[in-house]
């Protein structure tokens, strides 16, 4: 009925219920986004991530002021000051639990309901990840953004906006808006082609983050006058810089990486002459983290809190998270479902592999290289058909093995689907195995001693969306209950 109804009813009409939805969701609520600071996260990947990171780092920053040095509090209790809104968990303040929803950006009156509740709840801070769709349905209207976060651009979702500058237009808004409140900031990963038009909108603090090849100083070839980064992007003459060739002339609102060290048990990299440690695997963690700082310097907090908070998280829940139930094999669960992040996973492991197996059981000396077993697929219901088969490709080419199972049918055949990643894959080391907990298990049993199995496309989703409606799902719970059985 609702495609339909989309069919028949004018787009225009579309924006007006939509916009009117939002108005009536603040109204109803109060406009709590009033009463707190609110900061959206927006691009193609790492959206959660950086909203989880900045999170602790927030609560980080309040406990420390209120003379509180305990440990950060765990799912389930008590936050410290701060709220979120995200794909992976929903954070009223008081109480932490997983994304039950199969979205990124909840409807609007969802969102104003839980701004609501992290007021009541003494939040100073709330983290909202934004959407494409969520700003085209005009979900983030009426919530009074302080502070806006680009993290990357790559094509995502080109069907529903028709082509990829529609897509990046719409991510651009939340930027127009942060741009029109007073004391506004942004945060902007300056080695991302595209940063250059969401710099463009004059909001009046700006932060940007980069890879440094080394420790040269090149803020005196900008000048210091200006605090609109958009006015004094410069070419980077250090040699062996390879970033976009912006960068920023205050050294507060640079934040350059440098001596970047990773590893299978995390990374290391240092922020103008910081040291940072995390338990995060991959140089696009040490993007995430450079994005959950510059929140952190937006805010006044110093380096050396970002990084007492940073060291104190194990991991993020569904990315790149390891599963262990004591099998010597690595087995991770990750949201990875678009080409590029496939190659940002594929790669990192990739590269543990060739060097040393990360196989938690093995010791540093008698480790053995292992092989890669995947288990993927693609979204139905018309979503990035595209992709389909660069999915298949970059999965065949990095996978010893490559297991095609369903993630999210939908309304289409699964079949048709895995068809279509089929058609770029190597079909000699790629089977397809619909059942997705069947797939899981069959690459559990072939496993060896040494090997990765990666598990990916749904992170922590809650629910797969089959032919016949929604049944409830988690990729850890399955893995963990098929290694189980092994064990």
């Amino acid at each position: 009925m609702k495609k339909i109804l989309k069919k028949l009813i004018p787009c225009f009409i579309w924006s007006i219920y939509h916009w009117k939805l939002s108005f009536l969701g603040a109204l109803i609520y109060g406009f709590p986004s009033r009463k707190i600071k609110v900061i959206g996260v927006t691009g193609t990947k790492g959206k959660s991530t950086v909203v989880m990171l900045a999170g602790k780092i927030l609560e980080e920053h309040l406990s420390t002021k209120l003379g509180n040095n305990s440990p950060q509090p765990p799912l389930n209790l008590r936050g410290g000051g701060v709220g979120w809104v995200s794909s992976l968990t929903i954070n009223d303040g008081k109480k932490e639990e997983m994304n039950p929803y199969h979205m990124t950006m909840p409807g609007r009156f969802f969102i104003q309901k839980m701004l609501a509740r992290m007021v009541k709840n003494g939040c100073k801070y709330a983290l909202i990840e934004v959407t494409s769709e969520g700003i085209n349905q005009f979900r983030h209207k009426f919530i009074d953004f302080s502070g806006a976060v680009f993290t990357n651009l790559a094509p995502e979702h080109i069907e529903a906006h028709g082509n990829f500058e529609n897509y990046r237009a719409a991510k651009e808004k939340l930027f127009e808006v942060v741009s029109r409140k007073k004391g506004g900031f942004g945060v902007y990963n300056l080695d991302d082609e595209n940063v250059e038009n969401f710099l463009k909108y004059p909001v009046e603090r700006k932060i940007g983050y980069f890879k440094s090849e080394n420790n040269c100083h090149c803020e005196e070839l900008a000048t210091k006058q200006s605090r609109d980064m958009s006015q004094t992007l410069i070419q980077k003459e250090c040699s062996g810089g390879n970033n976009s060739g912006l960068l920023r002339s205050s050294e507060t609102d640079s934040l350059a990486m440098t001596n970047i060290r990773l590893s299978a048990l995390g990374s290391e990299f240092e922020i103008n002459s910081v040291n940072f440690k995390t338990n995060l695997l991959g140089e696009f963690n040490v993007y995430n983290s450079a994005a959950a700082i510059g929140i952190a310097i937006s805010q006044g907090i110093n380096l050396e809190t970002a990084k007492k908070a940073l060291e104190k998280i194990e991991s993020i829940s569904g990315r790149l998270e390891l599963i262990k139930e004591g099998q010597n094999f690595t087995v991770v669960v990750d949201l990875a479902h678009t080409p590029d992040s496939f190659q940002k996973v594929f790669g990192l492991f990739r590269n543990l592999i060739n060097t040393s197996s990360p196989s938690p059981s093995s010791t540093e000396e008698g480790r053995k290289k292992g092989r890669i077993i995947s288990v993927f697929g693609s979204a139905g219901g018309g979503r990035d058909k595209w992709k389909r088969p660069e999915l298949g490709k970059i999965a065949s080419q990095n996978s010893d093995i490559a297991i095609i199972a369903n993630e999210d049918p939908y309304d289409e055949d699964g079949l048709k689907i895995a068809d279509d990643i089929l058609a770029g894959c190597d079909k000699n080391k790629t089977r397809i195995i619909l059942d997705r907990r069947q797939a899981i298990a069959k690459a559990l049993s072939l496993a060896q001693e040494g090997d990765a199995v990666l598990i990916l496309g749904k992170g922590t989703e809650q629910t797969m969306v089959l032919n016949n409606g929604a049944i409830k799902w988690d990729d850890r719970d399955v893995v963990r209950e098929e290694l189980k059985k092994i064990i």
